[in-house]
């Protein structure tokens, strides 16, 4: 935009200190009412310059608005301007709420006051409903991505706006930062902040030169932070902008640095944190190139400035709380955006927006093939170098390299820019920064590298001391390409690998073994593509997961995440007892279980071993679904009839007849409108939320017992009752005292079958039981089991007596081609000998109370838990927003986990609300393992989701 005539506006150079006016209550009170008409009532507000008001009529909690006292060195026309810009964003961005002035009983309230501490401008703008990002908590990147787009609405609604006032000279206004550090930098009595402040403006102004003068210029708001921004009541994202008290013109793309820099002193926040505000303000503003090079060195000046003059503020007003409060955010803001050099950033940031790479610099040096022959080894998360938990020793790659070199190779390496698992022998508390910079090398001979000196290599050993001139043989030399100066860590994230090998160079390339430049992961698009939409999966951008081991998840860039979600591989991931007889007994055979071998009877034993007498007959299937599937068609088959009771809120399976009975409306929303004429339900037992609660939970069996007794006295005996024994689905909900027993007895006393559902809850799980059903002091007549007895292999069992199986051929035969094959039975019992051998049992005793122990002690401390269900390592955090009312808390548990993954650690939601989390991990899970899982979810719940 053009800058019009020059008016009396306010010149920050001409006046650096600005004292904040500081009126009493009674004083801003009595003006109000002699400008405006209006008795009031005041609440003070927080400002840096500026001093602020909520303002009430008398006797009345509904704020009439937020009454501003600007700085009297602003102008009139200045004050005009913020007004006039506020008016037309709202007008050309109505899905942004933005305040106007209120109309009083004389019109706008909008006026000049003398007042004790002279003439003031006093104007009250609409009190918009919601809250601000105020403070250093959590903001998840949908929030990140708001305000971005806030910020590109705004500036795209003013890139036309042209205002007499709009070239005051702002100490905000990011085309002066270098003018404004100049000023305040020698006033700063702090030597420690002065020589931080240097350092990180130095750089930002030496890389913001070159492409200072092709910058774009227009008007705009240049203050769309978190202080600045509003969600409505029970909104997450803000979609309000108020205070226009800085719009000046100035670089557009200082809009968005000033939006960035807000983010960076928030929990966990780094400079890629920033990223889904920068995209989504690109979306609508294009950013050019040279703003892409500008925008990070002018968040570092932003920093600068903001450390700079809120310390001088407080040294000019030290009862100003608003200003002293800020200072550790402030210099964090700093902090952060000078941790990472700016050509990375940059280069990063253009990665972000889909902008191409540019060419890696090229040097020379010694080519390292020209020794002999060379070893290139993966360490990466998929390599077999790390199979069997070898990851976690620290000597795996050494021994690999140096059994290389025995083999006669010259040369060994591993690249640089490919995740490195290997030696990763403190996986917890998990780490984004797993991608190595570094390439490592291991000769046979003592080696004497001549590098072309561009390339800025730097040797170190493996300890991390310098290493330079000959070289030893047969040690572990680590070299890393560095940037004016600037060396990278030894891991990054994968973001800033990508840049960093952009802007520095790969080091294999200078000693001539390359590595290959990442492609394009296309695999969750390829997913989505070719599987069905309902086959859905975790999380919104979920990680790839490539490597297991015992309670570790580590995805395709070598992260380890604690899985505290997995039932399924109950004894752990890749357990190598397991994976031993798996792959022993493909050697051997895998066939249909129609077939004659010794496998399926010896496993039949082991596992009808595990149950109470009288349960002598086995089915085996491949999954959880099918097992209750068959078992409700043998209870059908053993009886002649077709009805069946169930228990609502319950999930049993995706079949026809297991998801007839499951009512579960978090998986069918019209679970129950659904239902076949055949499935008769009863209240979930829950004495947390069900309609009978605590101690008259009691009455759940009582009235499961009338619905029985009343379908049988209709004509209609139910042939069986099918119930999880422990309710997983809501959480690990401990059904009340006898219910088991009771609707056992009744489904008996009319001729029918107790179906028990152990498929999330059975084989060791709760600890204290091997079966649900044993807490409940009963015994079914069909268990229905699978997940854990497959420790990860798709493997399903149905176990009941002689006679009820054989009423099967009722309605034909029965055949599963895989289910008891030689290789799924010979893993089921080597899941048992796990569970058997290493106590597994007791592990998930032990370790769930102590667990169990903490989740309660966090929910003393933080209200959102309203309980925490379970036993052993089949738990539940239920969370609600009210503890009387039980209002569940949906979206936080979903934005919870969502922050837990951020944090390394796998966990999901469950239940008819989706309001609790479902804590079963494997069973090999340690103490320690779940102390971080604790932590975890500590630091969310006091930081923010």
């Amino acid at each position: 935009m053009s800058e019009t005539a020059p008016i009396p506006v306010f010149d920050y150079f001409s006046q650096v200190d600005l004292p904040t006016p500081t009126l009493s209550d009674d004083e801003v009170r009595a003006l109000f009412a002699d400008a405006f008409g209006v008795e009031i009532d005041v609440h003070a507000l927080g400002s840096q310059q500026d001093q602020n008001f909520r303002v009430f009529r008398r006797g009345e909690s509904l704020p009439l608005g937020v009454l501003k006292l600007s700085n009297p060195v602003f102008s009139e026309a200045e004050i005009d301007m913020q007004d006039a810009a506020a008016a037309l964003v709202a007008d050309r961005s109505p899905y942004v709420r933005i305040p106007r002035l209120v109309e009083g009983p004389r019109g706008a309230m909008s006026a000049w006051w003398e007042s004790s501490q002279g003439r003031i401008h006093a104007r009250v703008i609409e009190n918009i409903a919601g809250s601000t990002l105020t403070g250093s908590r959590y903001l998840s990147p949908a929030v990140v991505e708001g305000l971005g787009a806030l910020a590109g609405a705004v500036s795209l609604s003013l890139a036309d706006f042209e205002h007499p006032a709009s070239g005051r000279v702002l100490q905000w206004d990011l085309r002066h930062a270098a003018r404004v550090i100049d000023t305040l930098l020698p006033l700063e009595p702090d030597v420690g902040v002065r020589e931080v402040v240097q350092r990180a403006a130095d750089a930002a102004r030496a890389a913001l030169a070159p492409v200072a003068d092709a910058l774009p210029v227009q008007a705009g708001h240049f203050d769309v932070t978190d202080d600045n921004v509003l969600r409505a009541p029970g909104a997450t994202v803000p979609d309000a902008v108020i205070d226009f008290g800085d719009v000046c013109a100035s670089w557009r793309v200082g809009e968005i640095a000033v939006t960035v820099s807000s983010v960076l002193h928030h929990d966990g926040a780094t400079p890629e944190s920033a990223f889904p505000a920068i995209r989504a303000f690109d979306r609508v503003r294009d950013l050019t190139d040279d703003e892409i090079t500008a925008l990070w060195p002018l968040v570092v000046l932003r920093g600068a400035v903001l450390v700079l003059s809120g310390r001088a503020q407080v040294r000019l007003d030290d009862a100003n709380d608003y200003a002293s409060g800020a200072l550790d955010r402030e210099f964090r803001i700093l902090e952060q955006a000078a941790s990472v050099p700016l050509p990375v950033l940059a280069a990063a940031t253009r990665a972000a927006l889909g902008r191409p790479r540019r060419v890696e610099p090229v040097a020379t040096g010694s080519t390292l093939t020209a020794l002999g022959r060379h070893v290139e080894l993966d360490a990466s998360t998929e390599s077999p170098l790390n199979d069997a938990g070898a990851w976690l020793d620290a000597a795996t790659l050494d021994a690999a390299a140096l059994a290389a070199l025995d083999a006669g190779a010259a040369v060994v390496t591993v690249p640089a820019w490919r995740a490195r698992l290997t030696g990763t022998v403190d996986p917890l508390p998990s780490t984004a920064q797993t991608v190595p910079t570094d390439i490592l090398v291991w000769t046979a001979e003592p080696l004497a590298p001549a590098v072309d000196a561009a390339a800025e290599f730097v040797w170190t050993t493996a300890d991390g001391e310098p290493a330079a001139g000959v070289l030893p043989a047969r040690v572990r030399l680590s070299a890393r390409r560095a940037f004016e100066g600037l060396v990278p860590p030894p891991r990054t994230t994968r973001a800033l690998a990508d840049a960093w090998r952009e802007v520095a160079g790969d080091p294999g390339a200078v000693l001539g073994v390359p590595a290959p430049v990442p492609a394009t992961d296309d695999s969750l698009h390829r997913r989505h593509e070719v599987l069905a939409e309902v086959q859905e999966h975790y999380y919104g951008t979920p990680p790839r997961i490539e490597r297991g081991w015992r309670e570790h998840l580590i995805d395709v860039d070598g992260r380890v995440y604690l899985d505290m979600v997995n039932n399924v591989a109950s004894v752990g991931h890749a357990h190598p007892h397991v994976v031993e007889a798996g792959a022993r007994q493909m050697h051997l055979l895998n066939t249909n279980s129609r077939f004659h071998y010794r496998a399926i009877a010896d496993f039949a034993d082991r596992i009808a071993a595990t149950l109470p007498e009288g349960f002598d007959t086995v089915f085996f299937v491949n999954s959880g679904s099918e097992a209750t599937d068959l078992a409700i068609r043998l209870a059908m088959a053993a009886t002649g009839r077709p009805d069946i009771v169930a228990m609502r809120e319950a999930y049993h399976g995706w079949t026809y007849a297991s998801d007839a009975v499951s009512t579960s409306i978090a998986d069918n929303p019209f679970a129950l409108e659904t239902r076949p004429e055949w499935v008769h339900t009863v209240d979930a037992a829950n004495s947390y939320r069900g309609k009978h609660r605590g101690a008259d939970a009691a009455k759940y069996a009582p009235e499961a017992v009338a619905v029985i007794d009343e379908l049988a006295a209709s004509g209609r005996p139910p042939a069986g009752m099918i119930a999880e024994t422990y309710f997983g689905n809501a959480g690990g909900v401990a059904l009340p005292d006898g219910y088991l027993t009771q609707v056992y007895a009744a489904i008996r006393r009319h001729g029918g079958l107790a179906i028990a559902d152990e498929v999330q809850v059975g084989y060791g799980r709760l600890g204290e039981w091997f079966w649900g059903f044993q807490q409940q002091g009963a015994v079914p007549d069909i268990v229905a089991v699978a997940k854990s007895i497959g420790g990860g292999h798709p493997l399903g069992a149905v176990i009941t007596r002689r006679e009820i199986a054989d009423r099967y051929r009722t309605q034909g035969y029965f055949f599963s081609s895989t289910g008891g094959s030689p290789v799924s039975s010979a893993i089921g019992m080597a899941v048992l000998d796990v569970i058997e051998q290493e106590g597994l049992q007791e592990n998930a005793r032990v370790v769930g109370a102590h667990l169990k122990s903490r989740l309660e002690e966090l929910g003393g401390r933080h209200p959102l838990i309203g309980t925490v269900h379970g036993s052993g390592l089949y738990l539940g955090v239920e969370f609600v927003r009210d503890r009387e009312t039980l209002e569940p808390a949906t979206a936080e548990t979903a934005a919870i986990c969502d922050r837990l993954l951020e944090l390394g650690v796998i966990m999901q939601p469950t239940g008819d609300f989706q309001n609790v989390l479902k804590i079963k991990p494997p069973l090999v899970v340690t103490r320690a393992g779940v102390d971080v899982f604790v932590d975890a979810l500590d630091r969310v719940l006091t930081t923010g989701y």
